[in-house]
């Protein structure tokens, strides 16, 4: 552009070209400001922003039965049996306050402590956000002996808030159909629901909260449900997490109380694993990064287990320092804390901030613990023991990394042999292929585009690093080979589990493995390698599965690919009209190497023709337990799991 042309633009931009979006507009045209964004995850926060308020009613002392339905045409009905949205006319507005709540942002009573002394939802924009990326929303309210009634149109009400009937009960009704002009994705998964309900029983003891299904039936012919409630919240929640893991405890050591006006809840249990298992919620809330609460947390179990374990003398025969990795190796811990005032970054609440709740949570651990192991010196020895365990083996560990940082030093580039890289240099247009199998990785490699993707061949099944301690999973020379290829490395003296992640050399990280079981049993192991050591490239969205197709169907000159048995039987219908099968040839593909290179690169690695599924971490304490159950020693729950989850996938033994 001239500066003559940029002259006559900046004259143009007066207060015309100013934009005021009305009311909930804004949520509309920029949905993933509010929440998050417009595929899967999206979706299913819409029902966690509607539910959330029926917990602030149980907080609040006024609720404890939550019910969550999934209706046949993928709109979501929540009922609680709290005291009902407020339906007089709000004095300000001059209209319902129901109306209030569901159309106007940062709008509700969590503002007023009088009403909600903590609260999730602290910003206030939750149901009229829903509301305003829902193509149909209705809003029943039982409150004062009656039944009101509220319909809205993306977000906009068509009439005015109504009694429609008499009731006994109280509570709020709230039912919503996603838009699909909006949303990628429109299918709730009853999964992911799941998930997060049976996270909020165990924060909130004593709680029904129950889902159902209405799109699909058992065998039984009812309708799927599950009900969750926990009599005794966070120490149920760690035996359930722990359920394939071996505890080192006959319970959990479980704290409760209140310290500078802060409620804390802990709960934690040491097993035999190797990996460091911590959960932390702010006001229900899963805060993914942390914060101070959970630094607060590993500063007092940190100080309060050293001081006993130097007291006791167990600490003596050492020869090296133990630092606060090693003080939670294989311990498996929630902290739960209720804050009036919760200062998160950012709507997406990822992450504490208030500098008060360290010093509560650091008191409260400090007290309860000392305490505990004091009356307790049989699991405080074997407490004791597991972190001397630790340090020497983060002491091996070290000494593999630097031995495996030494040679990559003296043969160059210390890029794997077996690595075909890419010629750009830009990490944000680079990808790099896992790929199972020196066979699937040669085709591959034929048929890549060499400017910006990059193959590594993976010899067989990786470690199991659910099972291994870290010194082998750091001398195990195909996980050398990935740590060498993506160019990062973990652990420094201030942080054996920090990821140097500013020198990761690729932005898509992508798992080819061969549609069978072999095929996925790799790629869960390398997932679990991603998941336990790093765990931030799957939270940064670099991580992907590549999905090949399933078959190849061919009549006469007309080839199709199909990627699911849905799709092998619609096209098998579309070939053959008549349903004859006659002249119609169907290839299973088992393994990538059936395919050869212009195969390969035309249906799983171009990127104008390819589906690749990024790999998301929905529930951290989900994904922790099933990580642990898929890849620990317990047999029984991996079956089960497989046998509840085989209709999601596309294998054949």
């Amino acid at each position: 552009m001239t500066d003559k042309e940029k002259s006559a633009e900046a004259k143009n931009y007066n207060a015309e070209n100013i934009q005021v979006l009305e009311g909930l507009e804004a949520v509309r045209k920029r949905p993933a400001m509010y929440i998050g964004d417009i595929s899967s995850r999206g979706l299913h926060h819409l029902v966690n922003e509607v539910v959330d308020n029926s917990i602030d009613e149980a907080l609040a002392g006024y609720c404890d039965k939550i019910e969550v339905t999934i209706n046949e045409d993928n709109s979501v009905t929540t009922f609680d049996n709290g005291r009902g949205i407020p339906i007089e006319i709000h004095k300000k507005e001059k209209k319902s306050a129901l109306e209030v709540v569901m159309t106007v942002l940062h709008a509700g009573g969590k503002f007023d402590k009088g009403s909600y002394k903590v609260s999730g939802g602290l910003h206030g924009v939750g149901v009229s956000c829903v509301n305003a990326l829902a193509q149909k929303l209705t809003a029943k309210v039982f409150r004062n002996g009656k039944i009101y009634f509220q319909e809205y149109h993306c977000g906009k009400p068509l009439e005015d808030v109504k009694p429609i009937g008499e009731s006994t009960e109280t509570g709020t009704e709230i039912t919503f159909l996603p838009d699909k002009s909006i949303f990628l994705v429109t299918n709730y998964d009853y999964r992911i629901l799941a998930s997060r309900l049976r996270e909020l029983a165990y924060l909130n003891k004593g709680i029904v909260i129950k889902l159902t299904d209405l799109r699909e039936k058992d065998e039984s012919g009812e309708f799927i449900s599950d009900t969750f409630f926990s009599e005794k919240g966070l120490e149920d929640f760690i035996k359930y997490l722990d359920a394939t893991r071996d505890p080192l405890m006959p319970e959990p050591i479980s704290i409760e109380g209140e310290k500078n006006s802060v409620p804390v809840e802990v709960s934690m249990q040491y097993n035999t694993s190797f990996s460091e298992n911590l959960h932390s919620f702010v006001n229900n809330i899963n805060t993914h990064e942390g914060g101070t609460h959970l630094s607060g947390f590993r500063r007092g179990l940190t100080r309060t287990l050293k001081s006993y374990a130097e007291k006791s003398g167990m600490l003596s025969k050492l020869k090296f320092d133990i630092n606060g990795d090693d003080f939670r190796e294989g311990l498996t811990a929630i902290i739960s804390v209720k804050v009036q005032e919760p200062q998160f970054e950012g709507q997406t609440k990822t992450k504490l901030g208030n500098s008060e709740v360290m010093g509560a949570v650091d008191q409260m651990i400090s007290e309860h613990l000392s305490n505990y192991l004091e009356e307790h010196p049989k699991e405080a020895k074997i407490i004791v023991n597991k972190v001397v365990l630790a340090a020497t083996a983060r002491h091996a560990a070290r000494k593999a990394r630097e031995l495996v940082q030494r040679k990559n030093v003296l043969t160059g580039s210390g890029l794997p042999g077996k690595l075909s890289d890419c010629s750009e240099r830009d990490p944000s247009l680079a990808e790099i292929y896992f790929v199972e199998g020196d066979s699937a990785g040669g085709t591959a490699k034929q048929g890549r585009n060499r400017k910006f993707q990059a193959i590594l061949p993976l010899r067989g099944k990786i470690l199991n690093v659910e099972k291994a301690m870290p010194h082998k999973i750091f001398e195990n020379e195909e996980i050398k080979n990935i740590f060498t290829a993506l160019g990062v490395s973990i652990g420094t003296e201030e942080d054996s589990k920090a990821l140097n992640i500013q020198k990761l050399r690729y932005h898509k990280i992508i798992i080819m493995t061969d549609a069978d079981v072999d095929g996925s049993h790799i790629a869960t192991l390398i997932l679990t390698f991603f998941f336990r050591y790093m765990k931030e490239l799957i939270e940064k969205g670099y991580v992907y599965i590549a999905t090949p197709p399933l078959y190849l169907l061919k009549k006469g000159k007309e080839a199709r690919y199909c990627w699911t048995e849905d799709e092998r039987v619609q096209v098998t219908k579309e070939l053959n009209p008549n349903g004859s099968d006659k002249g119609l040839s169907i290839q299973r593909y088992k393994g990538l190497g059936e395919m050869n290179a212009e195969q390969l690169w035309l249906t799983t690695m171009a990127p104008e023709f390819r589906t690749l599924r990024q790999v998301t971490i929905e529930s951290g304490t989900e994904a922790d337990r099933v990580f642990s159950m898929l890849m620990g020693d317990e047999v029984p729950p991996r079956r089960e799991f497989i046998e509840q989850n085989a209709k999601y996938a596309n294998i054949d033994a």
